[in-house]
């Protein structure tokens, strides 16, 4: 497939996100009429925008380009086309950081002491994977190690479960888990803008360094690339991203699985050009996901991780029987 125009690109990226942004505003189990957008805050309805729909809404693409932008980053470093935070475990990592800070109770008094666990919980899982990355570039030995790190986590959160010191706590911990954008408020945006925003911005500065790797380590290394330095901006910048969204929203997975893989045959073979498309990508998939979830005919709304779950998984399966086929 022919890459498409960037401006065009961005454009069409650009106008879905602001067409959904309004979609997230205006629906839920209270619609929001034509009527309260013409009367510019004198209708009660613009408590519901302010308070609550438009926090979710700011978090959402926050989150999406967070995703979206470690999983292009992760799979252009490693060129494996199977990474992404929640598949590789670091998700997993920065949620058992997470579970820990809500398990001891410190969360409670100290908010910001959550987002810092679940920080360094993705910079745990993160080094763990490039370490493995600098010796091989392996598709299996990726997805074993992102194996070992799910299962070394979950291992984690179930004792944190099991060691819960009542109800109130595993409910806590098992709500969060799930992934969700409801309830969330100012406060949570603006304790996760910063690290998100750092994150990315580190992020960003790997594209040079992501194309050169095309040609291989020794290739990248000629063209005067400084791949320690690289490492650490990836580690630092995918734990700060990563690790930030899982902070305030709970683990959703997949987001930096499915839209690089999206964006590829639009932008073209240059893995530092698909950053910024992959980020923009994820936030449409985080808000058009949630506007779902939104209006799914159920008492309770079903949980936004499990959604992306449910979505997730089947493109994860067919990924890997197009690339079997490829193989042989």
């Amino acid at each position: 497939m022919t890459a498409m125009p960037r401006p065009l690109l961005y454009t069409l990226l650009l106008g879905a996100i602001a067409v959904l942004s309004l979609f997230s505003l205006a629906v839920g189990k209270v619609w929001i009429p034509w009527s309260a957008w013409r009367t510019l805050g004198d209708d009660p309805s613009w408590i519901i925008i302010l308070e609550l729909r438009l926090p979710r809404t700011i978090l959402g693409i926050m989150v999406g380009v967070a995703l979206g932008i470690s999983g292009a980053v992760l799979q252009g470093y490693t060129r494996n086309p199977l990474a992404d935070p929640t598949v590789l475990g670091v998700s997993s990592m920065a949620s058992f950081g997470a579970v820990l800070t809500l398990y001891l109770g410190v969360a409670g008094t100290m908010p910001w002491v959550l987002p810092v666990g679940a920080m360094a919980g993705a910079a745990l899982g993160v080094v763990i994977l490039l370490a493995l990355a600098g010796a091989t570039s392996s598709i299996l030995t990726f997805i074993l190690a992102g194996a070992i790190l799910q299962i070394v986590a979950t291992a984690g959160v179930s004792l944190a479960l099991n060691l819960a010191p009542n109800p109130w706590a595993v409910n806590e911990i098992v709500n969060w888990m799930m992934g969700s954008l409801a309830d969330r408020s100012v406060d949570d945006v603006r304790m996760a803008f910063p690290f998100i925003v750092a994150g990315c911005i580190m992020l960003g500065f790997t594209a040079r360094a992501l194309d050169a790797l095309t040609l291989g380590e020794t290739g990248a290394l000629s063209l005067g690339v400084r791949l320690n330095v690289v490492r650490v901006l990836i580690a630092v910048g995918v734990a700060m991203a990563a690790g930030a969204s899982v902070a305030v929203t709970g683990a959703i997975g997949f987001v930096g699985l499915v839209a690089p893989h999206l964006l590829r045959p639009l932008v073209g073979a240059r893995p530092g050009a698909l950053i910024l498309p992959s980020g923009l990508a994820g936030a449409v998939i985080v808000l058009a996901a949630d506007i779902v979830v939104r209006l799914m005919p159920s008492v309770a709304e079903v949980k936004l991780g499990v959604a992306m779950a449910a979505l997730g998984g089947p493109f994860f399966l067919l990924l890997l029987v197009k690339m079997r086929r490829r193989v042989a």
